[in-house]
C-alpha cells in the first residue's frame, strides 16, 4: 500500500482536523459534497469534517437499507440534527432486500451491497444531483484488509483499481484513510461529537447481513436485530472493543412447548482489541452468557442455541460474514 499510517501516538487531533478541513475546501473549492452518513464513528466523523469544511455545501444522506439496527435511522438524524447538520432520509428497503435474494456466498453478498448502494441507490442521487465530490469514511483498517484479500469492504474502490469519476461520475475524498479506529475516535472526540458517537462499537458497513449466515432476508434480519439488542443491552457496561449476535444457517433440533423442533442457532461473539487487526474473545462471566442465552431463547422466536464464540482472530474475524 501506498498509504501512509498515521499511528495514534503520533496524532495530533487539532492540526489533523485544521489540516483535513482545509484540504476537504482546497478539493471542493466552489463545488458541493456530497456523504452517505450512517451513524458509526467513521461516518460521523467525516460528516462532522464536511461540516465544519463546507457548511451548507455538504449534503448528507442516510441510505435506510433496511439492515441496520433497531431505530437507528431516527436515532442517528436525531442527533445530527442537535449538531446542525441536516441529513436526507432515503428509503431503500426494498431495493436491498430484492438484490440479495437467495444469495449465500459471504462476498456475493458485500458486492451485492456494494453494487447496489454506489450504482442504483447512492449512486443514482449522486449522479442527479450533479455533485462531483462523494466525502467517504474509509479508514486504514479497510484498505489493509482488502488489499490482503481477508475480507472485502465495501468502501475500498479506488484502491481496488477502480476509478469513481469514470464508473461513477465522482472524485472520493477520504479524510480518515491514514487512521485506524482508535485514532479516529481520537479525531470524533475532538470534533464534539458526543461519547455515544466517539466510543461507539464499529458496525460493518454492510449492516446486519454482516451478522447472518446464508440467505439474507427481512424474516432473517428481525431475528438477528432482536438478538442484537437483547446482546447490546445486556453487554452495555462490559469495556470490550465489540459485541455481537450472528445468526447461523442451519437450524439444530430443539425443544418448544415440550415438542421436538428444529430452531434456529445464535452465535454471541464479544472480542478485546485495539485496532481490530488481531481480537480475543472477552471472558465474559457465565452467569451473563447463561441471561443472555435465557432471553434470547425465550425472546425471539424458534432460536433454540445460543453459543458463544472462544477463537482468537485469526484465525476467526471479528465479524462472521
Amino acid at each position: 500500500m501506498n498509504i501512509k499510517e498515521v499511528r495514534l501516538e503520533e496524532l495530533d487531533p487539532q492540526r489533523f482536523i485544521k489540516e483535513k478541513v482545509e484540504e476537504i475546501r482546497s478539493i471542493v473549492g466552489e463545488n458541493y459534497a456530497i456523504n452517505a452518513l450512517s451513524g458509526g464513528v467513521d461516518s460521523s466523523t467525516v460528516t462532522m469534517l464536511g461540516h465544519l469544511a463546507l457548511g451548507e455545501k455538504l449534503r448528507t444522506y442516510f441510505i435506510d437499507n433496511g439492515l441496520m439496527r433497531e431505530n437507528e435511522p431516527e436515532q442517528v438524524i436525531a442527533l445530527f440534527k442537535e449538531l446542525g447538520v441536516n441529513v436526507i432520509l432515503v428509503d431503500a428497503k426494498e431495493k436491498f432486500f430484492n438484490a440479495l435474494k437467495g444469495i449465500k456466498d459471504p462476498e456475493e453478498k458485500r458486492e451485492t451491497i456494494t453494487r447496489v448502494f454506489y450504482r442504483e441507490v447512492f449512486g443514482k442521487i449522486v449522479k442527479e444531483s450533479g455533485i462531483k465530490f462523494l466525502l467517504q469514511g474509509t479508514n486504514y483498517t479497510d484498505i489493509e484488509e482488502t488489499v490482503a484479500g481477508i475480507k472485502r469492504q465495501h468502501n475500498v474502490l479506488e484502491q481496488l483499481g477502480i476509478d469513481t469519476e469514470k464508473e461513477f461520475g465522482y472524485k472520493v475524498i477520504e479524510p480518515l484513510i491514514q487512521l485506524r479506529k482508535p485514532a479516529i475516535r481520537k479525531i470524533a472526540e475532538a470534533l464534539g461529537l458526543p461519547k455515544s458517537v466517539y466510543e461507539r462499537m464499529p458496525f460493518p458497513g454492510p449492516a446486519l447481513a454482516a451478522r447472518i449466515i446464508g440467505e439474507v432476508t427481512p424474516e432473517r434480519v428481525k431475528i438477528v436485530r432482536k438478538c442484537t439488542s437483547i446482546v447490546e443491552q445486556e453487554l452495555k457496561d462490559i469495556k470490550a472493543f465489540q459485541y455481537l449476535a450472528i445468526l447461523h444457517e442451519d437450524k439444530v433440533t430443539g425443544i418448544i412447548e415440550g415438542k421436538r423442533k428444529l430452531g434456529f442457532q445464535v452465535e454471541i461473539r464479544c472480542w478485546e482489541s485495539l485496532d481490530a487487526k488481531t481480537a480475543s474473545p472477552t471472558r465474559l462471566p457465565y452467569d451473563i452468557l447463561e441471561k443472555i442465552a435465557e432471553r434470547i431463547t425465550s425472546e425471539v422466536k424458534d432460536v433454540v442455541s445460543v453459543t458463544y464464540n472462544i477463537t482468537r482472530k485469526p484465525p476467526s474475524t471479528i465479524e462472521a460474514v
